[in-house]
């Protein structure tokens, strides 16, 4: 990694991962792979919407490369603040991972410090389960989630509910302390 900055924003991420991801189990799948370091933590330097997009396709290269790596995080630390602008630049990502042929290789998830979700009050709990410390897309390999989708015993569709009903339970100051407690983090 080559600067302060960069490892402060990959530790600032995994306090988010261990805290929230991991530790409400809101995706049942992430800690064995965050605990076999099978994680790939990209920082972004990106300023424009064109510059995220060739990151994007770098990161996508760069699993291929490194097929031990089983997921990435591709993280905007100075690029994407504005909600709208990400759900805008996501969808144009997921057209051009289709178009670059990743489509059935990769999936795209997303998370941003303001997601809310369409319909919802910003100010709902259930947002906080796409909620990061940055604007951050996640490249999933879909082999490795069609695997640990065999081994898995509950209902897959029913995980989103369950964190929703999670987050409202332990209410928006108990997520954003996750996110603020997340932010302290240093190298």
């Amino acid at each position: 990694m080559s600067s302060k900055f960069e490892q402060t924003i990959v530790a600032q991420t995994k306090s988010w991962l261990q805290e929230v991801v991991i530790g409400l189990n809101f995706c049942p799948f992430a800690k064995p792979v965050f605990e076999q370091d099978k994680i790939h933590y990209h920082v972004s330097t990106a300023r424009a919407f064109e510059d995220c997009l060739e990151d994007l396709i770098a990161e996508a290269e760069y699993l291929e490369a490194n097929t031990p790596i089983e997921t990435s995080l591709l993280i905007f630390p100075d690029a994407l603040e504005d909600f709208e602008e990400f759900l805008d630049a996501l969808e144009v990502a997921e057209a051009l991972m289709t178009a670059q042929g990743y489509e059935g290789v990769y999936q795209l998830a997303s998370f941003h410090p303001q997601y809310c979700f369409e319909g919802s009050d910003e100010t709902d709990a259930a947002n906080y389960t796409n909620r990061s410390p940055f604007p951050m897309l996640h490249l999933i390999r879909e082999a490795s989630l069609e695997q640990a989708l065999l081994h898995y015993k509950n209902d897959v569709n029913l995980i989103p509910e369950t964190n929703m009903q999670l987050a409202r339970q332990l209410g928006v100051e108990k997520m954003q302390s996750f996110l603020t407690k997340s932010l302290q983090e240093k190298a």
